[in-house]
């Protein structure tokens, strides 16, 4: 079995290796990495020469000109292979150059061998290569002495265990060189079955280190997109937090105006009255703005604190009220702090202090589907009379109500969030209404 070219196991070897090229040669099409196609050149070129021995004898006359010539340029595409695989760019900057020489040397011997059969005859490249087959091998060896001790990797230790393996093998095939093919036909077995052996061992531990390696930029890349999604998350959490502390100021700026005026007006008890509120508020403020996130119950906690200053600068006073659903679970909702301090304010300042008579403010909190949302009304004269009143046009928005949407929307990533304000005046009485809808993401 082993002395017949045309037995099974030969056919298997010379059929893996193809098929290896074909399959090596396609992923390159689909990723353009230059491994595997000199991969994939190097399994041709081997194929190539392994097929000379089944051809048939009309056709066998090619082979004396591409003998040599084709393991020349297998090696040639072997040691390109080797430099892509091993990065020897980086970790042998040195010695790559003289791997880099050495594919020069290679393609330029492979197109003289085709001249010496022309020139001369296939003795006479027999001869050359025996000349040039030991320099080759003495090279071979010491690159794997400088890959070993420099390059501290498993898939240095596997791509010179896997072509040492080729190398001794196919250096016993060569001997038939030296000591004829008699001897080995004595012991049943063809002199190219050895080097038929070793390529198949080779290009088996190759192809596992190119899965390996493949397993490694796949890790890669996914940690890669962990450490990716993380810095988004840090970013949209600092976007968060310039926005909050944009709208911060906003309000504290509107609350020491009140200050001002009381004094202004010589109302020393509510001025007292309204600072010590004040200081409370801008507490639990700063408590809550460490985070870009705070429970729904705390929010509504610091909104009642600002309503009831609120409460003293309107002339009158008004009534606020809150009606939360009972599905609402208050405490495992997740919201941006302030987040609905800025829409009071709106209905405050631009609705119910622009009429007469009885104010009030109403906000609802309930749950639909997967979303939570949040209804604030107010009696007073309308968004779109608000609009004429202060010649706003339809693009506008007060600064908080647009930096707390931003958040809303940042927070969320846009999904499921809707802001709508609508005039909900029907001839008979006037107000606005503002929808909230944001998902539920518990705490």
């Amino acid at each position: 079995m082993l002395l017949d070219f045309h037995s099974e196991i030969f056919s298997w070897i010379r059929g893996g290796l193809f098929v290896l090229f074909v399959y090596h040669l396609l992923i390159f099409f689909q990723n353009k990495s230059k491994l595997y196609l000199y991969y994939s050149l190097y399994l041709l070129a081997l194929s190539v020469y392994f097929i000379k021995h089944v051809v048939s004898a009309e056709y066998s006359g090619i082979f004396l000109y591409t003998n040599f010539a084709v393991q020349f340029l297998a090696y040639a595409a072997y040691i390109a292979f080797a430099r892509d695989l091993l990065d020897s760019r980086t970790h042998l900057i040195k010695w790559d150059r003289y791997f880099e020489f050495a594919i020069k040397i290679l393609l330029m011997l492979a197109a003289l061998f085709v001249l010496i059969q022309l020139i001369f005859d296939y003795n006479f490249q027999i001869k050359a290569f025996s000349i040039v087959a030991p320099i080759v091998s003495i090279f071979t060896i010491i690159s794997y002495y400088i890959i070993l001790t420099r390059i501290k990797d498993a898939s240095a230790f596997y791509f010179v265990l896997g072509s040492f393996i080729y190398v001794f093998l196919a250096n016993i095939s060569f001997l038939e060189l030296f000591i004829g093919p008699d001897f080995f036909l004595n012991l049943g077995v063809q002199p190219m079955f050895f080097i038929y052996l070793g390529a198949i061992l080779q290009c088996i531990i190759f192809s596992v280190i190119i899965g390996f390696i493949i397993k490694r930029i796949e890790q890669k890349s996914k940690n890669a997109e962990v450490r990716l999604a993380v810095k988004l998350k840090e970013m949209e959490e600092l976007k968060m937090t310039a926005l909050q502390s944009q709208m911060n100021p906003h309000f504290l700026f509107n609350s020491l105006n009140s200050i001002n005026n009381f004094v202004i007006k010589n109302e020393v008890e509510k001025a007292s009255d309204y600072i010590t509120k004040f200081s409370k508020l801008i507490r639990v403020i700063l408590n809550s703005s460490s985070s870009p996130t705070s429970k729904l119950s705390e929010e509504l906690d610091i909104l009642a604190l600002y309503v009831k200053m609120e409460q003293m600068r309107v002339s009158g006073g008004f009534d606020y009220v809150v009606n939360i659903d009972k599905n609402v679970n208050l405490d495992k909702i997740k919201v941006p702090p302030l987040f609905l301090q800025p829409f009071i304010e709106n209905s405050i300042w631009h609705g119910i202090m622009k009429i007469e008579g009885h104010k009030f403010i109403e906000l609802k909190i309930k749950l639909e589907g997967e979303s939570v949302l949040c209804l604030v009304m107010d009696n007073g004269i309308g968004i779109n009379i608000a609009k004429e009143q202060s010649h706003m046009s339809h693009k506008r928005k007060f600064f908080g109500i647009e930096a707390t949407e931003n958040r809303i929307r940042m927070l969320y990533q846009n999904k499921n969030v809707k802001i709508e304000t609508k005039d909900i005046g029907d001839g008979f009485k006037t107000g606005t209404q503002v929808l909230i809808q944001f998902p539920y993401i518990s705490v």
